[in-house]
């Protein structure tokens, strides 16, 4: 932390115009004041080598039109867009248009939907834009979107949107680091924790035996070890090699949206990152929610979100005093944080809160079921995580879920075991109104995907044909990823039948969050109200946990299906074929 209190001391960046998007409320529609802000029917994009300092050391970035972010593309719905990008790097690149509905042709993923951009050349996407919300872009090749390749994407309603607000902005979260992705790569392969500095000591272990005795000290450190896990296993990188960036600004440059008293303020909150999942806050203001991967939901007023990597969340709060409030994003393993602040003057900058205590991963987290592991003495053992699921309530407010389980016929899928797959849920379970280790118990609101509903009913929409049951499956002490046990250079694509319904339910064999993102399809997630089901892009699959969601599909193709954690990618990704 010494290291990265010099960095947010001293670090400055070199590039220009690196404020978000400004979208003032002049009528139903928004006009952009900033110059960072591309708006439009046909956009000139450029994908090139750019000098920076971020950290208080020079970098180069990859970044579109010389900024990170990239510009903030403004789009208005039922327009036909055209984008030319042009490719100066030395390397071939590409842009997927995350969550935006188009032809297989236009996605922009190199080898499954085109061939990507070869250097000195340029490719022009073309579709017409069928939705309206909060939504960004960035590279598919390599590590492109590590090295700054993103940028956020605005699509303006063609009605009256159901809420009110005075202000809009972006706020777009990423991580950053000096190493070159490869480096960072290759020492995740050396040694899976390298990056965390969190680990248990042998002083843990004593004030363990202190509280529950030898016996079950032990016994828990041997489950763990049995699962080739740490508790302390949060996320892959730390703030050791990252710095936070918000807007393409460090805490301590801060990003800064202006406001003034009694204005309804809109935050587009955008997690671009490669490998961070944030956990965001406003401290002294609630947030309520109102879009979440750009599709409206009922409003949901919360203290805190946890931002999952490529989700987007629409949020209004309004600031009753003149004063500077922070917009909070600490990473998951809360070891550092990117930073702005919201505030009646650019001279008036808020302070940082406290870094909350670094979490441990339950036992919960590991796929136990708690309810029916037993002391020797015949008492119920109660799990150290208490989490909602665990009353009555709960469980019926998901018996739906046990119920659909049974319901549809299940297409089996090859499941491998070997050195690709050395976890194992052993009682996964849906968590819904679980908000995740480090969040739980913490004397605030924090959104869960069981406080997520639709705006619009889904009452009358096609029930499933068919459930497909995939396996998300890890080796941490040998970096290896992959679905079923199977990593994607060895896998099979999955066939989608055009015209069916499908019941797609993800169980998490692992103790890391994966967010799981279909390309070209909704996913219509299933969050305990069969008549609102939310309609999101990405769904995050929680350690030894179980999800579903529906899908329509509507579209022919081929499409990419993948865990947008980017060093994941390389072998928790399988090929959609629908036809």
């Amino acid at each position: 932390m010494q290291r990265r209190t010099f960095v947010k001391g001293l670090a400055a960046t070199s590039l220009l115009a690196l404020s978000t998007s400004t979208i003032e409320a002049k009528s139903t529609h928004k006009s952009i004041s900033n110059t960072d802000t591309l708006r439009g029917k046909e956009f000139f994009l450029t994908i090139d080598y750019t000098s920076v300092n971020l950290t208080g050391e020079e970098a180069v970035a990859t970044t579109v039109n010389g900024q990170i972010s990239g510009p903030t593309l403004i789009w208005q719905e039922g327009d036909t867009i055209t984008l030319h990008v042009t490719n100066r790097l030395e390397k071939s690149s590409s842009i997927h248009w995350h969550g935006i509905i188009l032809p297989t042709d236009m996605d922009g993923v190199p080898g499954i939907s085109f061939d990507g951009i070869a250097p000195n050349t340029t490719f022009t996407y073309t579709f017409t834009v069928r939705q309206h919300g909060t939504y960004w872009y960035h590279s598919h090749s390599g590590f492109q979107e590590q090295t700054g390749l993103y940028g956020a994407i605005v699509i303006l309603p063609k009605k009256k949107e159901p809420f009110s607000y005075d202000k809009d902005y972006v706020i777009q979260l990423s991580d950053w680091s000096d190493e070159k992705p490869t480096s960072i790569y290759k020492k995740l392969k050396q040694m899976s924790d390298y990056y965390n500095f969190s680990q248990r000591t042998v002083g843990d272990f004593i004030d363990e035996i202190k509280k529950k005795g030898l016996g079950k000290a032990f016994e828990d450190r041997s489950m763990w070890n049995r699962m080739r896990m740490s508790d302390r296993d949060i996320s892959d990188i730390t703030a050791y090699t990252y710095t936070y960036l918000m807007n393409g600004q460090n805490p301590a440059t801060q990003f800064k949206a202006l406001f003034k008293k009694g204005q309804k303020i809109r935050l587009r909150l955008v997690n671009s990152a490669a490998m961070t999942f944030f956990d965001v806050r406003i401290p002294g203001l609630k947030m309520t929610v109102v879009a979440a991967d750009g599709n409206h939901v009922k409003p949901v007023t919360v203290d805190e979100i946890r931002l999952g990597v490529a989700e987007t969340y629409d949020v209004i709060v309004q600031p009753k005093e003149n004063k500077a409030y922070a917009i909070f994003a600490q990473n998951m393993g809360h070891t550092g944080y990117a930073m702005g602040s919201l505030t009646p003057s650019t001279t008036l900058l808020a302070s940082p809160p406290k870094l909350d205590p670094i979490p441990k991963l339950s036992m919960v987290d590991m796929g136990m079921d708690m309810g029916r592991m037993k002391k020797k003495k015949g008492k119920s053992m109660k799990c150290s995580s208490t989490m909602n699921m665990s009353n009555k309530k709960a469980m019926k407010k998901y018996k739906f879920q046990a119920m659909e389980d049974q319901k549809y016929p299940i297409t089996k899928l090859p499941m491998a075991t070997g050195p690709q797959s050395t976890m194992k849920a052993v009682s996964p379970k849906y968590r819904l109104d679980d908000p995740g280790v480090g969040l739980r118990n913490n004397g605030r609101k924090v959104l869960t995907y069981a406080d997520l509903k639709n705006r619009y009913s889904t009452r009358h929409d096609k029930k499933p044909d068919r459930e497909i049951i995939l396996h998300l499956t890890g080796n941490m002490e040998r970096y290896m990823w992959s679905i079923n046990g199977i990593k994607y250079t060895d896998s099979q694509p999955l066939q989608f039948h055009y015209g069916e319904r499908l019941r797609i339910t993800f169980i998490n064999d692992t103790m890391m969050n994966h967010p799981m993102h279909l390309h070209g399809l909704w996913s219509d997630l299933e969050t305990g109200d069969d008549n609102h089901l939310v309609r999101k892009h990405t769904v995050i699959v929680q350690p030894g946990s179980k999800i579903s969601y529906r899908v329509t599909v509507d579209v022919k193709g081929a499409w990419a299906y993948h865990c947008h954690l980017l060093y994941h990618m390389g072998g928790m990704f399988r090929k959609v074929v629908v036809a």
